[in-house]
C-alpha cells in the first residue's frame, strides 16, 4: 500500500510498527484462520470419528491445506468471494477445491459439515486473540522489565511527593516506578490467565442438522472435544448462532484497564520532565520545535498516551457491543470484529512509544533534591503525629497554623519542635534532626521487596 495514500494511520505514519499484527488480525489473517478450521474439522470428523474411511496421508493431506496457506492462496479465496459474495462460503469452495487438487474430491463434501458461519469465523476469532494476547504480553512484559529495572536504579532517591498537584509527603523516584510495574503486573496475570472461547454448535446452537443427519454421534460431545483438544480454547455450550462473546468483553476489558495504567504513567513523566526532574537524551538530527530550536518535548508519552487514548476507545466500544445481539443473531458484529485488529495496533503502538520514551529519559537528582529541600513544610505531618501519640494539645491545628500556605524554613520547623512540652527529648532530638529527603518512610524498602518478588517470581528485576 502507498502509505502516503493510507487512510488508516496504522497502514500510514505507523505501518512499520504495525506490521507484527498483519499476520494476526488482516484480512488475510482471518482467511488463513478460517482455513485452518475447516481443514482441521474435516480431519476431525473423518480421522476422529470416524464419519468416512481415510488414510494416515489423507489426514496428513487434510492438514497441510491450511499448513501451506499463503498471501496467494488467499487471494484465490478472495476471487472466489467476488462471485459467491459470503466470505466463509468462498473458505468453503477454496478446501474443496484444494481437495480435488490432492485427489481427495471423494470427501469434499464432508467439507463445512454441520456448520453454518459462525462456527468457522468464532474459533478463527478466538485463535486470532490468543496470539494477539501472547503478542502484546511479551511488550508489557518488557515495560514491567524496563520499570523494574529504573526502580532498582533510583530505589533511594528522595523525591517530593504531589497530591492535587501541591508539595506532599516525600516519597522516592524508585518507588513511583514500582507503583506502575506492580499495577501492570497484576494485569499481566489477568491477561495470562484469560482463555478464548468458541463454539461449535450450528445455525442456532441447538446442533440441529448433525442430531438429524448422525443421530447416533454425542455432537455435544464430539464438538467439546474437537474445541478443546484440537483447537485448545474452551467450548461454549449455550448459544445462539454467535458466540456471546463474553471472552472478547473479558480480554478487552483487561487491555483497556493496562492502557490505562500506561495513559496514568504517561502523564506522570510527563509532568515530571516539565518539572525538570528528569531529562530527555537528545537525538540527533530531531527537531523539538519548527521555531524554538531549543525544544526537546516529551513527544514519546504524548504519542503514547494518544494512541492509547484510541485503543481505549475502540475496545471499550467493542467490549460492549459484542455482548448485545438481536434474537439468534443479526451481522453487527461482524463488522466491529473487523476492528480488532485497529485495536490492538494502536495499543502496540502507545506501548511502543513509552518504552521509547523511558529509553531517553536521564535523571535530574539536583533539580529534585533542590525541590524537596525548598519545601521543610512537608515535616508538618511527622511533627503533628509525633504530638498527637504524646498528647500534645491540638497537634494538627497548630501545625496548620505554622505551615497552611506559608513559607517556612526548616529553621523554623525545629524551632517549633524545641519548644513541645509533652513530646520527650529523644522523640524531639529525633524530629529535630529529620529533613524532607529523610522522610520517605518505607519507600525503599517497598522497592526491595517488589524487586525481590520479582526475582523469586523468575522475572528479571
Amino acid at each position: 500500500m502507498d502509505a502516503l495514500r493510507a487512510i488508516s494511520a496504522l497502514d500510514g505514519r505507523y505501518a512499520e510498527q504495525a506490521e507484527p499484527l498483519r499476520d494476526l488480525f488482516s484480512e488475510y489473517a482471518l482467511i488463513k484462520r478460517r482455513v485452518f478450521v475447516e481443514t482441521r474439522w474435516l480431519d476431525f470428523l473423518l480421522g476422529d470419528l470416524g464419519l468416512a474411511p481415510v488414510t494416515v496421508g489423507d489426514r496428513a493431506a487434510i492438514r497441510a491445506i491450511a499448513d501451506g496457506f499463503n498471501i496467494e492462496a488467499a487471494q484465490r479465496v478472495k476471487a472466489i468471494e467476488a462471485k459467491t459474495n459470503h466470505d466463509v462460503k468462498a473458505v468453503e469452495y477454496y478446501v474443496k477445491e484444494q481437495l480435488a487438487v490432492i485427489g481427495l474430491d471423494r470427501i469434499a463434501e464432508w467439507t463445512h459439515f454441520g456448520c453454518t458461519s459462525e462456527d468457522i469465523n468464532n474459533t478463527a476469532y478466538a485463535l486470532m486473540l490468543r496470539e494477539g494476547r501472547d503478542l502484546v504480553m511479551s511488550r508489557i512484559i518488557v515495560l514491567c522489565d524496563q520499570l523494574a529495572d529504573r526502580a532498582a536504579t533510583w530505589r533511594a532517591v528522595p523525591m517530593m511527593a504531589r497530591t492535587h498537584g501541591q508539595p506532599a509527603t516525600p516519597t522516592t523516584v524508585g518507588k513511583e516506578f514500582v507503583v506502575f510495574a506492580a499495577r501492570l503486573d497484576r494485569e499481566l496475570e489477568c491477561l495470562a490467565a484469560w482463555r478464548p472461547a468458541a463454539k461449535m454448535n450450528g445455525a442456532t446452537g441447538n446442533w440441529n442438522a448433525h442430531a438429524v443427519a448422525l443421530p447416533t454421534v454425542d455432537w455435544i460431545a464430539a464438538s467439546e472435544r474437537f474445541l478443546s483438544e484440537r483447537l485448545q480454547v474452551d467450548p461454549l455450550l449455550y448459544t445462539t448462532q454467535i458466540n456471546p462473546y463474553h471472552h472478547i468483553a473479558e480480554i478487552l476489558h483487561i487491555l483497556v484497564r493496562i492502557a490505562m495504567t500506561i495513559i496514568g504513567l504517561d502523564r506522570d513523566l510527563w509532568g515530571y520532565i516539565s518539572l525538570d526532574y528528569f531529562r530527555q537524551r537528545k537525538v540527533a538530527g530531531e527537531v523539538g520545535s519548527s521555531t524554538m530550536p531549543h525544544k526537546v518535548n516529551p513527544i514519546d508519552f504524548e504519542n503514547s498516551e494518544g494512541n492509547l487514548g484510541v485503543a481505549v476507545a475502540l475496545m471499550e466500544h467493542l467490549a460492549t457491543k459484542l455482548l448485545v445481539s438481536r434474537f439468534q443473531r443479526d451481522l453487527s458484529d461482524s463488522t466491529a470484529l473487523r476492528n480488532l485488529g485497529a485495536a490492538f495496533g494502536h495499543l502496540l503502538i502507545g506501548v511502543e512509544s513509552t518504552l521509547r520514551g523511558l529509553g531517553k529519559l536521564t535523571l535530574n537528582e539536583a533539580a529534585i533534591s533542590a525541590d524537596l529541600a525548598a519545601h521543610p513544610e512537608l515535616l508538618a505531618e511527622a511533627v503533628q503525629t509525633v504530638m498527637r501519640l504524646h498528647g500534645e494539645e491540638r497537634p494538627y491545628e497548630r501545625l496548620k497554623e505554622l505551615t497552611r500556605g506559608e513559607k517556612v524554613s526548616l529553621d523554623d520547623i525545629r524551632r517549633f519542635v524545641a519548644g513541645l512540652t509533652k513530646v520527650p527529648t529523644a522523640d524531639r532530638e529525633r524530629l529535630a534532626a529529620l529533613d524532607p529527603a529523610g522522610y520517605v518512610g518505607y519507600a525503599v524498602a517497598l522497592v526491595d521487596r517488589y524487586l525481590s518478588g520479582r526475582t523469586e517470581a523468575g522475572k528479571q528485576p
